[in-house]
């Protein structure tokens, strides 16, 4: 496909709503994290994408940036008892990575494919 028809945005909005990052057609995921093999319109070979250790950080990256902030705040503010922040912070802060773990895999496939593209 020809480049100066895609952006790198475009690809990774494409592949954070985790569909293929060429057409957008839905479908690039067959599980929780599985990948398809291709593009059911397209035919875009996803299995060459590989997106290996970068989604997992991103993910803990973002998602530390968002609740840190919130938990050195309630912390300041009123000092909840330790085994109350970490009945709320723990099961938020995974549930949080486990939500967004498999969007960010799509935006970081979006990225690399775009990235494979000849200028």
């Amino acid at each position: 496909m020809n480049r100066g028809n895609e952006s790198w945005l475009g690809s990774i909005k494409r592949g954070f709503r985790r569909s293929c990052p060429r057409c957008g057609a839905g479908g690039m995921f067959r599980g929780y994290l599985s990948v398809s093999v291709k593009c059911q319109r397209c035919g875009l070979d996803f299995e060459t994408i590989r997106s290996d250790d970068i989604p997992p950080y991103f993910t803990v990256l973002i998602v530390g940036h968002l609740l840190v902030p919130v938990l050195l705040l309630v912390e300041q503010r009123s000092a909840p008892p330790v085994n109350l922040m970490l009945a709320i912070f723990l099961p938020l802060t995974l549930a949080l990575t486990l939500l967004l773990l498999p969007f960010v895999k799509g935006a970081v496939m979006g990225a690399i494919w775009m990235s494979k593209q000849p200028a």
